[in-house]
C-alpha cells in the first residue's frame, strides 16, 4: 500500500445536498435518515446548502436556516415534515461543500453554472455527484445532460435521479419508487461493472472485493478516462476516488437513497433517465388534450403508448451508443413518470382546462400557475424546432401535433390523424 494511505474504508463518504426547495428537503430527509442507518459507510451528519432567508415563525421574523436547524422543519418549503436532527442547514455553499465526497443537486436548472463556478476548486477533486434536477436542455446544436453540465463545470462525474417522485407525497412516507442512474467510473473501484450489452466499448474491470481495491494502484487508474452520455471519451480528466473510502458504486448509492417508503431501482443509463424527465412532459400535454375532449382512458392509454415508442426513438436516435430501451419500458424513470404525469401531473391538467375551456395552454398557464411556466410547453417548442433542423418532424408525429396544437396550427380533433403516421 502507498505510504500514507489508509486501510480499505477507514474513511467514510460525507454527504452535502445543494438545494433546499420541496424536492431539496425530501431527499436531504432520506439521505440523512440512511446516513445515520449506515455509519460504516457515511459521515452521520449531512449539510443541505439553504438560500438564506427570512421567515415569519412564532410571531418572529428569524432566518430560514435558524429555524431548521432549532426546530428540525422547513417551515417555507416543506411545512409539517419533521426533519432528522443530523441534518444540518447551512446558508454558505462554500462551507456546505467542504470536505464532502458526495454532492447531491438540488435546485433550479438555471442556477447550475453559478453554482458550479462559486465551489469550483473548493470541492475534493475526487468528489462525486448526483443530479436530481429532472429533464434535460435542449437547443438546435444539441441535447445535453444537466448531469454533464455539472460534472463538465466541476471536473467530477456525476449521475442522475428520476422518476415518478411527486415530493409531498414521499416526503409523507407514501411508498414510490425511483431511478438513479450512475455508471462508475472506470478508474473508481467498484462492486458494479457499467452494462456490457450495448454498443459502447467495454468497461476496464473493476475491482471485486474490497481487498482488490486496496491493492489498486492509482497512478494507472487515473490515466483512465470516462465516457459521456453518447459513448464517447470524456474531456473531463477525473480524480479516482481513494481506496480508504468505500466505493461509490451501484451499492453505495442504493444504500444512501433507499427507504422502506422510497424504494431505488440502479442503471446505468444517465441519457435515458435525464430524457425520460423531460420527455413525458410533451406526452402528458397530448394526455390531457384527449382527456379535455372526453374521449377517455382509451384515448388517453394509446397516447401514452404512442409517446412511450417516441420517447424510446429519440433516446435511441440521439443517445444510441448509451441509451436503453428498458430505461424507459421498465424503469420509474421512464414509464412510471410518464403514468403519473399523464393521469395528474401539471402539463396534464392545463392541457385538459385549456381544451373545456376552449381556450390555448399559454392562457391558462397565464391564469393558473402565477407566472410560472409548464415544463412541457417548452420542451415540446425545443424539441421541434431541434427534430426541424434535423427534418425528423415527421418521424415523431405525437411530439409534432403537440407542438403544431400549442401554436394554434391543428386542433384535438387532429390527432387521430396525425399519429397515425407512426403505424403506417
Amino acid at each position: 500500500m502507498a505510504p500514507g494511505l489508509l486501510s480499505v474504508n477507514d474513511r467514510k463518504h460525507k454527504v452535502t445536498v445543494i438545494g433546499s426547495g420541496n424536492w431539496g428537503s425530501t431527499i436531504s430527509k432520506i439521505i440523512a435518515e440512511n446516513t445515520k442507518a449506515h455509519p460504516n459507510l457515511f459521515e452521520e451528519e449531512v449539510q443541505m446548502w439553504v438560500y438564506e432567508e427570512e421567515v415569519e415563525y412564532e410571531g418572529q421574523t428569524q432566518k430560514l436556516t435558524t429555524v431548521i436547524n432549532n426546530h428540525h422543519e422547513n417551515i417555507k418549503y416543506l411545512p409539517k415534515v419533521k426533519l432528522p436532527t443530523n441534518l444540518v442547514a447551512n446558508p454558505s455553499l462554500e462551507d456546505a461543500v467542504s470536505n464532502s465526497t458526495i454532492l447531491i443537486f438540488n435546485l433550479p436548472h438555471q442556477f447550475i453554472h453559478r453554482i458550479c463556478s462559486q465551489i469550483k476548486g473548493k470541492i475534493v477533486p475526487f468528489a462525486r455527484g448526483i443530479s436530481c434536477i429532472k429533464g434535460v436542455n435542449v437547443t438546435d446544436e444539441g441535447v445535453s445532460l444537466f448531469s454533464e453540465w455539472i460534472g463538465d463545470d466541476l471536473g467530477i462525474y456525476c449521475g442522475a435521479l428520476s422518476g415518478a417522485n411527486i415530493a409531498s407525497e414521499i416526503a409523507a412516507e407514501k411508498w414510490s419508487e425511483t431511478t438513479i442512474a450512475y455508471d462508475p467510473p472506470p478508474m473508481d473501484s467498484s462492486r458494479n461493472p457499467s452494462r456490457v450489452t450495448t454498443p459502447r466499448s467495454a468497461t476496464p474491470n473493476r475491482a471485486t472485493s474490497q481487498q482488490n481495491a486496496a491493492e489498486l494502484s492509482i497512478t494507472p487508474l487515473a490515466n483512465m478516462q470516462h465516457k459521456d452520455a453518447r459513448g464517447r471519451t470524456s474531456k473531463t480528466k477525473l480524480t479516482p476516488v481513494p481506496p480508504e473510502f468505500p466505493p461509490l458504486d451501484h451499492e453505495t448509492f442504493k444504500t444512501l437513497f433507499h427507504r422502506p417508503y422510497f424504494h431505488v431501482r440502479m442503471v446505468s443509463d444517465v441519457a435515458g433517465v435525464s430524457l425520460g424527465g423531460a420527455l413525458k412532459n410533451i406526452v402528458a400535454l397530448a394526455a390531457g388534450f384527449v382527456d379535455g375532449r372526453g374521449w377517455g382512458d382509451n384515448a388517453k392509454a394509446a397516447i401514452m403508448r404512442l409517446g412511450l415508442l417516441e420517447m424510446v426513438k429519440f433516446g435511441k436516435e440521439f443517445f444510441g451508443e448509451t441509451v436503453s430501451t428498458g430505461t424507459f419500458t421498465e424503469e420509474s424513470a421512464g414509464v412510471a413518470d410518464l403514468i403519473t404525469s399523464c393521469s395528474g401531473g401539471r402539463n396534464f391538467r392545463c392541457a385538459k382546462k385549456a381544451v373545456e375551456r376552449g381556450i390555448s395552454v399559454q392562457e391558462v398557464e397565464q391564469t393558473e400557475l402565477n407566472g410560472q411556466k409548464l415544463q412541457g410547453t417548452s420542451t415540446a417548442v425545443e424539441v421541434n424546432s431541434f427534430l426541424k433542423r434535423r427534418d425528423l418532424e415527421h418521424d415523431y408525429p405525437l411530439f409534432t401535433a403537440v407542438f403544431n396544437i400549442l401554436e394554434g396550427n391543428n386542433t384535438v380533433d387532429d390527432i387521430p390523424e396525425l399519429v397515425a403516421k407512426a403505424d403506417a
